[in-house]
């Protein structure tokens, strides 16, 4: 066979084009670990040590520990004040204790909290006053707590517009050269919602430091998981916007506190926003005018008590040396002390001016909104005429 001279050419080296270069994996660093991480086994024992999450200190698992037990025993005491009638409702976070306390913990007391209405405990747990706490659930204000002075928002009933606030107010703050981090609890419902979406993508544009927490306790009040979405996990909502994300085994104290304490300092760096998905579960049921067995398999609930959070840091703790009997009794009756300062508290009838519904509506009152204080006030000099 002759070889022809063109045939030379294409086959010569210097005349094949170079390889085209591999592109850089777009979701490098954004992509969450397949499996939740985590750092201690349900029944308490450690599980070996990993070097990019180093473990939080003895001391601050101890207050954890404290923060856990007593934020469970308010919980408690709250679900029993909306049988008393004294709370018009309340949704608990029994078996989100690691979630609640862990997040708290995370920050520094400059930082901000952006809530929904089930992070009471997590309220508590960052020092604000329970019967404050308490007083938007009891219906006699909108919110019974100083936002400024407690770095943390009112309490959000709508789903997902905290997203859009925490990002705005870690922009503000990082614009003006401060290394505020805002924390937004998020429900696994809230996900569905578009302010979610437009709050990671607001935040990642601008890279706003802060923290999206999703505590997916797997169920939007009656609708299951499978019903909201078909990613592997939540936490890979965030490769879509260019968030870092990881997830979590939310019942997993020592765990919980590792991944939200590497987001918040991602975040304080000046890396912009992350995404943490928590996989937990709320034992009792939505809010206290919910039935949860009507969705809800006993069976499944059982499960979940054999992932306790409050008692597997206690076992792992016992196992260190850094609780005993009497530690445990100690923190025990801490939880009772601020339970029954509550009850009392909560069993005295506030007393509420009917004029302050018109209060911080607007900076400056609307004239409709002088009409109508008004008019409230001339009711209520009626009334106190016709007493008389």
């Amino acid at each position: 066979m002759t070889t022809t001279p063109q045939a030379v050419r294409r086959a010569s080296p210097r005349t094949r084009r170079p390889a085209t270069p591999v592109a850089p994996d777009p979701t490098a660093g954004l992509l969450p670990q397949i499996e939740p991480v985590r750092l201690l086994a349900p029944d308490g024992t450690p599980l070996p040590p990993r070097a990019d999450l180093p473990e939080p200190p003895a001391g601050v698992l101890r207050e954890m520990y404290r923060r856990m037990v007593v934020g469970r025993r308010f919980d408690a005491q709250a679900t029993a004040l909306t049988k008393q009638g004294r709370l018009a409702v309340y949704p608990s976070s029994r078996g989100q204790e690691a979630c609640q306390v862990g997040a708290v913990l995370a920050l520094r007391d400059d930082d901000w909290v952006f809530p929904t209405y089930r992070e009471s405990m997590a309220l508590t747990a960052r020092g604000i006053d329970p019967v404050e706490v308490l007083t938007l659930l009891r219906g006699d204000w909108h919110c019974g707590y100083d936002p400024t002075v407690v770095r943390t928002a009112p309490q959000c009933t709508p789903l997902a517009t905290q997203c859009v606030h925490a990002a705005g107010l870690a922009y503000g703050e990082s614009y003006q050269g401060r290394d505020t981090v805002a924390l937004a609890f998020i429900g696994d419902g809230a996900t569905s919602e578009g302010d979610f979406h437009e709050g990671l993508n607001f935040a990642a544009v601008f890279k706003a430091p802060v923290v999206y927490f999703v505590q997916n306790n797997k169920y939007a009040i009656s609708v299951p998981l499978s019903r909201q979405t078909a990613a592997p996990s939540l936490a890979y909502k965030g490769v879509g916007y260019g968030v870092p994300s990881e997830q979590v085994d939310g019942n997993d104290p020592v765990a919980v506190l590792a991944v939200l304490s590497r987001a918040v300092a991602h975040a304080r760096a000046g890396h912009g926003p992350y995404l943490v998905e928590a996989h937990t579960y709320r034992m009792e049921a939505h809010t206290n005018a919910d039935d949860a067995s009507r969705y809800r398999d006993p069976d499944e609930v059982e499960a979940w008590r054999d992932r306790d959070p409050v008692a597997r840091l206690e076992a792992y703790l016992r196992g260190r040396g850094e609780l005993d009997d009497a530690a445990v009794a100690e923190v025990a009756a801490e939880g009772e002390r601020y339970a029954a300062d509550l009850r009392e508290r909560m069993n005295a009838q506030p007393v509420v001016d009917p004029l302050s519904l018109f209060d911080h509506v607007f900076a400056e009152p609307t004239p409709q909104l002088v009409e109508q204080r008004e008019m409230v006030r001339a009711e209520l000099a009626a009334d106190a005429e016709g007493d008389a």
